[in-house]
């Protein structure tokens, strides 16, 4: 089983609907189209201070098959971004498109729906669940998104052999090393085949042997053709992407 073979298939079937039905939208809907489209978009928490302007007019396009990471000091919107590429924040103003979908415009039902088929997500400090196996971890977020048990089980297996985990199956996420929990993280945020793969700051709480081996998976995945936006303060993960994009006061820098 190769990278190829685990990111071209083995998610759930997409169930036929219209054009507003997460698991109907196609990556970009055409060739052309990017996969990640952001335009003119705002984000401003409210503070006890002052509001905070996390997002302040961000044009952005990630190409189907890029690897991007943007960069930028604490503070900048790095993760704010991240967040609304997810749907896992709103927006104030401006539009924002993935896998072909206006997110901006859609509930919280929605979004999850969509997030199970289109976004796979990879964070810092792995968020893993500690009671149960590393394969249970992965067969958990397949079940949820509609596939059956015995095909789940078998994908997570191959993405465990995959990043090198296979002889870890059975055992609880506590017991593994940090760069091991974050590749497991990988694997959960891979087995359904997402159009996109979001990661913040993956190597932050890790060594510097752990942040390199997870560089190398990022490289290899790229180079299968994973779509991939990470947001990282190491200078080694933003010289591996194939592009860089700096951020500074809620702005792109560059």
């Amino acid at each position: 089983m190769t990278t190829t073979d685990l990111l071209g298939g083995g998610g759930p079937e997409p169930a036929a609907g219209t054009a507003t039905d997460p698991a109907a939208v196609t990556a970009g809907g055409t060739d052309a189209a990017p996969v990640v489209r952001l335009r003119g978009v705002r984000r401003t928490f409210d503070a006890d201070l002052a509001p905070v302007r996390a997002l302040r007019g961000v044009d952005l396009d990630v190409a189907a098959g890029d690897f991007v990471a943007v960069t930028g000091p604490s503070g900048c919107g790095k993760s704010t971004l991240l967040n609304v590429i997810a749907g896992l924040e709103t927006v104030d103003d401006g539009t924002v498109d993935v896998a072909g979908d206006r997110i901006s415009e859609r509930d919280a039902d929605w979004l999850a729906r969509f997030r199970r088929h289109h976004v796979g997500i990879v964070f810092q400090f792995f968020n893993l669940i500690d009671g149960v196996s590393a394969l249970q971890n992965i067969v958990l977020p397949a079940s949820i998104g509609g596939m059956r048990r015995r095909a789940a089980e078998s994908r997570a297996r191959d993405l465990l052999d995959l990043l090198g985990l296979a002889d870890r199956a059975d055992q609880l996420p506590s017991t593994l090393s940090g760069g091991q929990r974050q590749r497991l993280a990988i694997a959960r945020a891979l087995v359904n085949s997402p159009t996109l793969l979001l990661a913040d700051e993956p190597t932050g709480a890790l060594d510097s042997e752990g942040g390199l081996e997870i560089l190398e998976l990022f490289r290899r995945l790229h180079a299968d053709g994973q779509t991939i936006i990470v947001i990282t303060h190491s200078a080694d993960v933003a010289a591996g992407a194939r592009r860089v994009v700096p951020m500074r006061d809620g702005r792109i820098a560059g």
